[in-house]
């Protein structure tokens, strides 16, 4: 098995020398205040500079580190273990590290429910205890009952890196569990079977499953999944970061092997298109989405035409334009007969829901079910019994929640709520039932589970379970919503959470942690998270996130404002972010720490580059960096939809103009510098590709040599047996949020207190 080394080993090459001297920090970027006094002897991974690419219009670029993208290497792999060790003998040396762990542990520490769900006579409930690495799956009689243990992924490894992935599911009849398991964090996963009477397991194991959905024919006899079968990849959790082509659709009869399984859907003269498929509430149809990017196109087959014997390709009937298009995407919600509701954004920027006849699906027939709201994003929709479909709105990047005609659509209530966030993942209704059950969260809030049961007319909402933290008050701490204008002038929106009293004396002198991600139509609405709990009560510090352009908050407008060749304005929201963070008074450079992952990564590396002065410390994971070569690994390509194409002449100005790896440019004026910086990837990240990072630090110290004047460090974490941060076990959630910490306080000079 090909995988990195799990040990952090110190290389002979490698000396780190504690010595006598503090940094030397310049304007903006950094602290006076670090209490560690280290000097890092970096290693010096070898640069080829005889390696290129020609791009468009002769544009020749170096990329001296290509090798890096060879990970199983053992030239890479020895540059990781001496990255590793470097960072671990900096880390291991930052005051107030045993009392950050502890409180960690302290937070984590409580028991914590998700919603409810219903399959046959049965509801089920994910529950952790605390410090458990996996949620467990519970099995109830009834909503009263504390229930018991179903599945226990924990059981699975001991050091809790297989997860069990949300697209699980049960049969129709309730009585056959599919479950996805996850290896090391990685996309790939396998799907098996456990008969719930009975508790057995059947034998067969379906591979090379990824990006899939797992849906049952009504008949309970199989499943319809998504797979690379022709995938160059052995099983879950190997490392393979080829691309990811000729994604199909599959389906699986119970009870026999995986090379027995027919194929139903593939779309050869698209390698790079991925399937999802999912059988209609009436069971008599399957619907496929074919995805590229944010934009998809919808396919329909019937089942109840060739009696549902499933022998080979289907038949499908194709609704919707291109796939790729973020103007086009639509969502099946549910349908009676031939009539079917989609969620869709075509001519509709904040979306609405729509009726379409599959024997007619000329966009020019479909009609308006529920209207597109001219101020708030309709974020998702379930049906909900025979009566009723949920929609869930965005106003003003808060939820709400209301309930429709499934029929008229016309609006039967809406609940009152506080303000926060319903994740269309810990929610749950279907037309077979009769109930529906939820969870609201927000930053201060871990989560009120609720239930409403639909057959009553009054469609009262019932508190179920509450989760609550152990040693914290929310009420002594508060969330505000500002807006601040961004370099344009547009207005964008910030949430900040802070302790009561704060805004009566703002001195410039408060910690402020500010989160960004800014892409792919996903909106930074309230969550719960331990670490902002951290920073504002054992930091006395602000926890910022700024609601970016890019994302869904304001709906495809604000989304396609922030893609392709309008990415720049992502980072200018988010540098407007900080500048209004410092303006107001709130905080000032040197006590400021951004960060973002993945996309978000990204908008770390260019707001580096573009505004050092801006930041005291810098916090990357699992980032975008190399912004003309992204395409050429896994999934990467199905992004080109939301960035551009490097090869495109076009696209490859824009990109070449902002990508952080190209535009690395440390200030030369003796007073100023890149404020410190932290790097985090995964040796098992098949998603975003950990050749990003390892290239990115490698030409950041590069850059640095010949800038006497740049002290703050360059630091890279590499963690092992984990991916993009699906299924992270909370162990190393915990040992990753202390180094992390470790780092702010090394580097901004803020004080930790219990």
């Amino acid at each position: 098995m090909c995988t990195m080394t799990r040990k952090l080993v110190i290389i002979e090459f490698i000396t780190v020398v504690v010595i006598m001297i503090n940094y030397v920090h310049g304007q903006g970027g950094g602290s006076s205040g670090s209490n560690v006094n280290i000097t890092l002897n970096y290693p010096n991974p070898r640069r080829d500079e005889n390696v290129s690419d020609i791009y468009p219009k002769n544009t020749i670029v170096k990329d001296p580190y290509r090798w890096m993208e060879n990970l199983d290497s053992e030239e890479t792999k020895k540059f990781i273990e001496a990255e590793n060790a470097l960072t671990r003998s900096y880390l291991d040396k930052s005051p107030f590290r045993a009392e950050l762990e502890a409180r960690f542990k302290e937070l984590y520490n409580y028991h914590r429910y998700t919603s409810f769900f219903q399959k046959g006579k049965h509801f089920f409930s994910y529950q952790n205890t605390g410090l458990q690495n996996q949620d467990v799956l519970f099995i109830h009689d009834s909503l009263t009952s504390d229930g018991k243990v179903f599945f226990d992924p924990n059981t699975l490894s001991k050091d809790g890196t297989i997860a069990l992935y949300s697209a699980s599911t049960f049969s129709e009849d309730g009585q056959i569990f599919a479950y996805m398991l996850g290896a090391n964090g990685s996309d790939w996963t396998t799907i098996q079977f456990k008969h719930i009477e009975q508790g057995d397991i059947y034998k067969e194991k379906l591979e090379k499953v990824k990006h899939s959905l797992i849906s049952w024919t009504h008949d309970n006899k199989g499943i319809f999944y998504s797979a690379y079968l022709e995938q160059k990849y052995k099983k879950s959790g190997e490392l393979n970061f080829d691309k990811d082509k000729n994604h199909k659709l599959y389906y699986h009869v119970i009870g026999t092997e995986q090379s027995k399984d027919v194929m139903v859907a593939e779309f050869p003269n698209h390698p790079d298109y991925w399937l999802e498929g999912s059988v209609s509430d009436c069971g008599k149809y399957l619907i496929v989405a074919v995805n590229r990017g944010t934009g998809n196109l919808i396919y329909i087959a019937d089942l109840e035409k060739i009696n549902y014997q499933i022998n080979g390709k289907l038949e499908f009937i194709p609704i919707g334009t291109k796939a790729g298009s973020a103007k086009d995407i639509l969502s099946y919600i549910t349908n009676d007969g031939k009539t079917f509701i989609f969620k869709t954004n075509k001519d509709a920027d904040n979306s609405k829901l729509v009726s379409i006849n599959i024997e007619n699906p000329d966009p020019n027939t479909w009609k308006d079910l529920v209207p597109e709201n001219k101020t708030d994003v309709l974020e998702w929709a379930s049906p909900a019994s025979d009566k009723y479909v949920v929609l869930c709105y965005i106003q003003n990047v808060k939820n709400i929640l209301q309930i429709h005609d499934i029929k008229t659509g016309n609006l039967v209530k809406k609940f009152d709520l506080e303000i926060g966030s319903v994740f269309e993942w810990s929610f749950f209704s279907e037309r077979k039932s009769s109930m529906m059950f939820f969870i609201l969260e927000s930053f201060l809030n871990p989560g009120i589970v609720y239930s409403c049961d639909l057959s009553i007319p009054s469609l009262d909402l019932k508190i179920i379970r509450e989760n609550k933290l152990k040693n914290f008050d929310p009420r002594r701490y508060t969330t505000e919503q500002v807006f601040y204008k961004s370099k344009d002038g547009t207005e964008v929106p910030m949430f900040l959470t802070y302790k009561k009293g704060l805004e009566l004396h703002r001195d410039g002198n408060t910690p402020t942690f500010l989160y960004g991600y800014g892409g792919f139509l996903s909106s930074e609405s309230p969550y719960f998270s331990v670490n902002p709990i951290a920073f504002i009560n054992n930091f006395d510090g602000i926890y910022a996130v700024a609601s970016i352009r890019g994302g869904g908050e304001y709906g495809e407008k604000w989304h396609l404002a922030g893609n392709l060749g309008k990415k720049q304005n992502t980072f200018d929201d988010f540098q407007a972010a900080a500048e209004y963070l410092i303006a107001q008074n709130y905080t000032k450079a040197s006590l400021l720490t951004i960060n973002g992952l993945s996309n978000g990564g990204l908008l770390m590396g260019a707001c580096l580059n573009q505004r050092p002065d801006l930041f005291g410390a810098v916090i990357a994971q699992v980032g975008l960096f190399d912004m003309l070569r992204y395409d050429k690994f896994t999934t990467g390509f199905n992004w080109i939809p939301e960035y551009g194409s490097p090869s495109n002449e076009t696209d490859f100005e824009y990109l070449f103009k902002y990508s952080p790896l190209h535009n690395i440019k440390i200030p030369d004026d003796p007073n100023k510098q890149y404020p410190a910086t932290m790097l985090l990837t995964s040796d098992h990240d098949d998603r975003v590709v950990p050749s990003h990072s390892l290239k990115f630090i490698a030409t950041l110290r590069h850059e640095a040599k010949s800038h006497p004047n740049q002290k703050n460090p360059f630091i890279l974490r590499v963690e092992s047996d984990a991916g993009h941060g699906g299924g992270e076990p909370t162990e190393k959630v915990i040992a990753r949020l202390v180094d992390e910490y470790c780092f702010i306080i090394m580097n901004t000079g803020i004080k930790f207190h219990k």
